[in-house]
């Protein structure tokens, strides 16, 4: 049989580890929203030469970094988004529906806007300079 004591430590130990565990997932929770306020998006829309948008056009971001390039259909308004950018890294944006695409754009690390708004014009043929 178990002593008092013994058994009175052990819910002591529970009751520590169930308060502990809370806090400690805060603490992480609070980490994750800082590193997630220095996040970046970026948003615009696509439009052609008259200034229409252009719906269903892809946009193609691409981490100058990592060459890694992630895409977006525009929306039926011609609008798009991309969240969760790392600030420190520079990326190209541009965007291409049917034969045409826009010029690529350069979104700089050193640009501190933390939302970030580009209008991407279709305006020459695919692979023109």
């Amino acid at each position: 049989m178990k002593t008092p004591g013994v058994v009175r430590f052990f819910v002591l130990l529970m009751w520590a580890l169930v308060i502990a565990v809370p806090s400690r997932a805060q603490e992480q929770t609070k980490e994750q929203k800082r590193a997630e306020a220095q996040l970046r998006v970026l948003h615009g829309s696509v439009i052609d030469k008259a200034e229409n948008p252009v719906a269903s056009s892809v946009v193609y971001l691409k981490n100058v970094k990592s060459q890694a390039v992630k895409t977006y259909i525009a929306d039926d308004s011609g609008n798009y988004r991309f969240s969760g950018l790392d600030p420190n890294v520079d990326y190209e944006i541009h965007a291409e529906h049917d034969d045409l695409s826009s010029p690529v754009r350069t979104i700089s690390s050193f640009d501190s806007r933390r939302d970030i708004e580009v209008t991407l014009k279709l305006s020459r043929k695919k692979g023109a300079s």
